[in-house]
């Protein structure tokens, strides 16, 4: 028995039920690929699904908008499956349990999937209406979006010939994101060598830092753990003979540190200088910071005299020096938009491996000369003590279109279905796929928007009915007035 049956739109609720009865979380999309292949056969659409599940459905202008300039909706396959400890559900095998509560749909025991299976719903809408205006559809479903954008990193799109692109992929009703950043992981790898020697060892544990997401939080000036790491270290490279034996520090490298870890070695004569200089400088870190991180903890432990094996003073110096001077946080706020940044690094994880120290950076940007520019500075601080450099996972960026038909058009739609409302239109400092197909289709106009959701990838998740019908009127709007 149908749950959304009596809801409005109607065929949009009727596909998002069908997704749902669907399993289709990250790396189990075979069934979901398959029935949009089935969709497209069923309505004798063209249709392209390459071997990474990806599909790409094509459908003509309607009466009147057949030379108009392709429109592309777009959004991902895949949803973040998790589930209640107590749930028996086997979310490879089975579809989810929907509910309605008041305004909202959910799913019992599971996350919903409305992210972003709601676009996937919005999308056969519109490929299944043949009252409809709109322009020719290009029709992209993209797979593993959750776990990297994946799908829209190998697709192949040069068949395709819109360059309006709308992405159905937000959650906040009301905002239009029209830039996001591009990234990449960056490993500064410093070689080591160890000699042993005589000395006392210091442990240092400093922890309670805020932390949060690096993109998203990386504007409210908390401290990195890391780096506050780093500064202890130089106060005591300054004012005492040390030499270090370890350090590490913070759990992702799209995490602001959230702790940090160092163990040195100092002359016995010097330790109790060197505990002291270690309290004064976190004492000025946690006064400088008491309103961005007032939880941060500093434990000391030390171990008396013997023989410890510890990085050279050459080595030990490499290693302070490049995390004392590696750039970090904030580099540049965004020109155009208002409070957006546009430039930003993060040294997520600090690691003491075999024979080198790990810094492993989230780099980001919306401008890729300027994400470029960051990873050569690390690259030539990295070379220059001797390391080397390894870059993963390169994404790129979605730089604000100043000139853009398509955000004019969404606004004056939106503004005229809200009654004269006018819609939050913003960029974000995390990546998006709106990104990667920017990079694969010159000259895109994108607006990336959605209806209102909260608590995604989580089982408290939930999507608005009223909203998913304001949204629908809107793509209804957008694309008629798209001839």
């Amino acid at each position: 028995m149908s749950v959304l049956g009596e809801l409005q739109p109607n065929k949009v609720f009727k596909y998002f039920e069908e997704i749902c009865s669907i399993p289709h979380g990250s790396r189990n999309l075979q069934q979901i690929s398959d029935y949009l292949v089935d969709f497209a056969k069923a309505h004798e659409l063209k249709y392209r699904q390459d071997e990474d599940l990806n599909v790409i459905i094509w459908k003509d202008g309607s009466k009147g908008y057949e030379a108009s300039e392709p429109v592309i909706l777009q959004g991902h396959m895949d949803m973040v499956a998790v589930k209640e400890a107590d749930c028996d559900k086997d979310m490879e095998k089975e579809g989810l349990d929907l509910e309605i509560n008041g305004d909202y749909i959910l799913a019992k025991g599971t996350s919903l999937g409305g992210d972003d299976g709601i676009a996937v719903a919005y999308t056969l809408a519109v490929l299944d209406d043949e009252e409809m205006a709109h322009p020719p559809i290009e029709a992209i479903f993209t797979v593993n979006e959750e776990i990297g954008m994946l799908g829209a990193a190998t697709i192949d799109v040069s068949d395709l010939k819109g360059r309006l692109f709308m992405n159905m992929d937000s959650e906040d009703e009301g905002v239009f994101t029209v830039s996001c950043a591009g990234g990449a992981s960056v490993i500064c790898k410093i070689p080591y060598e160890t000699e042993t020697v005589n000395a006392s060892v210091i442990e240092i544990k400093m922890s309670g830092f805020t932390g949060g997401h690096s993109g998203v939080e990386i504007i409210k000036g908390r401290m990195n753990a890391n780096c506050a790491m780093a500064r202890v270290l130089l106060s005591l490279f300054n004012e005492v003979e040390m030499q270090l034996v370890s350090v590490n520090g913070g759990e992702k490298d799209n995490a602001i540190a959230k702790f940090s870890e160092a163990s040195v070695a100092v002359l016995p004569e010097e330790l109790e200088a060197a505990k002291q200089i270690v309290e004064d400088t976190f004492a000025q870190i946690k006064e400088e910071y008491k309103v961005t991180d007032p939880n941060v903890k500093l434990t000391v432990n030390v171990k008396e005299a013997a023989n410890v094996e510890t990085f050279t003073e050459d080595t030990t110096f490499a290693v302070v020096t490049a995390m004392v001077h590696m750039p970090n946080g904030v580099q540049r706020m965004n020109p155009e938009i208002e409070g957006l940044v546009q430039t930003s690094l993060n040294m997520g994880i600090l690691t003491t491996e075999e024979s080198e120290v790990q810094m492993t950076f989230a780099v980001r940007s919306s401008s890729e000369t300027e994400k470029q520019y960051l990873i050569d500075q690390l690259t030539s601080l990295t070379e220059t003590l001797g390391g080397n450099v390894e870059i993963a996972g390169p994404y790129p960026g979605w730089e604000y279109k100043a000139d853009s038909r398509l955000r004019e058009v969404m606004v004056e739609a939106y503004k005229h279905l809200y009654n004269g409302e006018e819609p939050v239109v913003e960029g974000i400092h995390a990546g998006l796929e709106c990104g990667i197909f920017a990079s694969k289709l010159p000259g895109l106009d994108a607006v990336s928007f959605g209806p209102q959701m909260e608590h995604i990838h989580t089982t408290n998740e939930v999507l608005s009915i009223s909203s998913t019908e304001r949204t629908w009127e809107l793509v209804v709007k957008t694309l008629a007035a798209l001839k």
